[in-house]
């Protein structure tokens, strides 16, 4: 690539000189012999006339030479300073390119004004300018180039508009973004796209009100347009599901061959557990679309959920008769369909038939699990072995915790304390390993390993939230500590203010200093998000330690049904019945 930008440049200039001597009056004309002069390509209007000086020869073999050696930002100032002189906008936009290599903004900035003010007409000098002056935080003064680039899309005006968030992400200042695409917007008040333009920027500016009032108005404008219908069930959601799911019913009401818009609502009715609902909206949807994969994927998943494993497998076998696009991902649910049949043979089956991809790991981990659910639990272990044999150092990793994890399930504590701790012996900070160690520590009443791993794990990755909250739920689980392990769990829900299992620690660490009110909140907040056994089985001791046995009792029959062999669970209702 040396030089190759330098050469077309100088290719071109020389045609510009050659024009320009050809349109010159020869005062010999008239002794001239009557050949024609040869044709010369026309010069674009736009591209001054140069004079291929030898200072200017010298300054672009020095600007290029430069760039070749590494000096990018010597060579974004010759190249800059040569554009000033010219005017030519095709050295203003090598100008530009370098800059931008060199990290230089204000100089890319003034060479892509140089650019856009020589060649006035060109889109791709027009945008460059605009998204320089965004990503400078100058959107004010980008509101005119941005006003320019609508306005000579014409007819693609929307599609531009469609496109303004996009465009304004870079900058962090949501209030000023939201101010220059209203006074865009309001030059395309007709445009549905307009209004969408100036509600994304509202909810990026946390004026929701707004941002509501205006995908309102997109509709208005255009009642059938399915991306609207879906935005506006999705702000509508923040305030209120029903009125999210009463938006999406109605707009089907009207238009019920939407696949769009029941495809959304079906995913609206899954987040709000509302499961039958969300199976026959993807049964509509393929009543009206026969072959939609994704409506496909998700009544095979539904039905899977609802232990309809004849109606799940059949969906899903024909998702990959039809070539869906993610056929590893479909082989893997088919996997756990078996397993949950117990049909541990053809779940092996599907598992094998991942050879590679991003999945392939993940279903040799299912093969070796699916060994020891059968009892053998030697041959899971030397199948993972294998495996490490021709896998990446991390994946080696991920393979020895996998066996360990075996172990665990099979109360083979020690094995796997072992196991992981000779690991470590091999890769002494690696966080996975630290973590897992500590935790198997923990069941072998070594406190001292667990406590100094968790502890040289936080040190090593202070965003370690898991870290933060075993080290909190072990003390608040031994009693110990109380102030301590809170400061813990606080720091844990800093850095994963939404991780259920953190928010059952600050539950538990709560009741553990005598906070009912406080644990019972958290508690419930952790149940809602995740209807794991450990957590059922805190939230149900609290419960009933605060008299309300009935719904304790509840908790945890749902505890019991969704994780039956959970021992936490067990002990906790057995200890409190008694």
């Amino acid at each position: 690539m040396l030089f190759r930008f330098l050469i077309a440049l100088l290719a071109a200039l020389a045609v510009c000189n050659v024009q320009a001597q050809a349109q010159e009056p020869d005062d010999d004309d008239d002794e001239a012999p009557a050949v024609a002069a040869p044709a010369v390509p026309e010069r674009p209007e736009s591209l001054p006339l140069q004079d291929l000086s030898e200072p200017m020869l010298y300054e672009l073999l020095l600007g290029e030479i430069a760039a070749q050696r590494g000096s990018a930002p010597l060579a974004a100032k010759t190249y800059l300073e040569l554009a000033k002189r010219t005017r030519d906008p095709r050295v203003a936009r090598r100008a530009v390119e370098i800059a931008n290599y060199a990290r230089a903004p204000e100089v890319a900035l003034e060479a892509a004004r140089i650019w856009h003010e020589a060649d006035p007409r060109s889109p791709q000098a027009l945008r460059v300018l605009t998204a320089l002056l965004v990503g400078a935080r100058r959107v004010d003064e980008a509101e005119p180039y941005i006003a320019k680039l609508l306005a000579a899309n014409g007819d693609a005006a929307a599609d531009g508009l469609m496109q303004l968030g996009q465009l304004l992400a870079q900058n962090p200042d949501k209030v000023a973004n939201l101010r220059v695409v209203q006074r865009v917007a309001q030059r395309h008040a007709n445009l549905p796209e307009a209004h969408f333009a100036v509600a994304q920027a509202a909810v990026a500016a946390n004026d929701e009100a707004l941002a509501l009032s205006e995908i309102q108005r997109a509709s208005e404008l255009r009642p059938e347009w399915e991306h609207a219908a879906v935005y506006e069930a999705q702000l509508l959601r923040r305030r209120s599901a029903e009125e999210a799911i009463r938006r999406l019913a109605g707009y089907l009401e009207k238009y019920p061959k939407s696949r769009d818009v029941r495809l959304g609502f079906a995913r609206l009715l899954i987040g709000e557990k509302r499961y039958p609902e969300a199976r026959a909206q993807f049964q509509a949807l393929l009543a009206n679309h026969k072959d939609d994969l994704d409506a496909m994927y998700g009544v095979g998943l539904l039905a899977m959920q609802a232990k309809e494993y004849g109606i799940a497998e059949a969906n899903l076998k024909r998702l990959l008769e039809l070539g869906y696009r993610d056929a590893n991902g479909v082989r893997l649910t088919l996997g756990q369909l078996a397993e949950e049949q117990k049909d541990w043979p053809r779940a092996i089956e599907w598992y094998k038939a991942i050879q590679r991809g991003e999945q392939a790991f993940t279903a040799r981990l299912r093969v070796a699990n699916v060994l020891a659910r059968q009892g053998k639990l030697e041959e899971g272990r030397a199948y993972l072995r294998g495996a490490a044999a021709t896998g990446s150092s991390q994946q080696q990793v991920q393979l020895v915790i996998a066996e360990a994890q075996l172990l665990r399930e099979a109360s083979r504590h020690g094995e796997a304390f072992e196991l992981l701790g000779g690991a470590l012996e091999k890769h002494p900070d690696q966080p996975e390993l630290l973590y897992d160690h500590a935790l198997t520590a923990e069941k072998l009443a070594r406190v001292d390993v667990l406590e100094a791993n968790l502890r040289k794990l936080i040190q090593a990755r202070p965003d370690h939230a898991h870290a933060y909250n075993a080290l909190g739920y072990s003390l608040a689980e031994r009693n110990e500590r109380l102030p301590e392990a809170r400061k813990l769990i606080e720091r844990a829900l800093e850095i994963a203010p939404d991780d259920s299992f953190i928010i059952d620690s600050m539950g538990w660490v709560l009741y553990r200093l005598g906070d009912l009110k406080g644990a019972v909140e958290h508690l419930r907040r952790a149940w809602s998000g995740r209807t794991d056994g450990e957590i059922g089985a805190h939230l149900g001791e609290v419960l009933w330690v605060m008299g309300e046995r009935g719904e304790a009792e509840r908790v945890w029959k749902e505890a019991t049904e969704a994780s039956p062999e959970n021992e936490t669970l067990q002990r906790t209702i057995k200890r409190l019945r008694r």
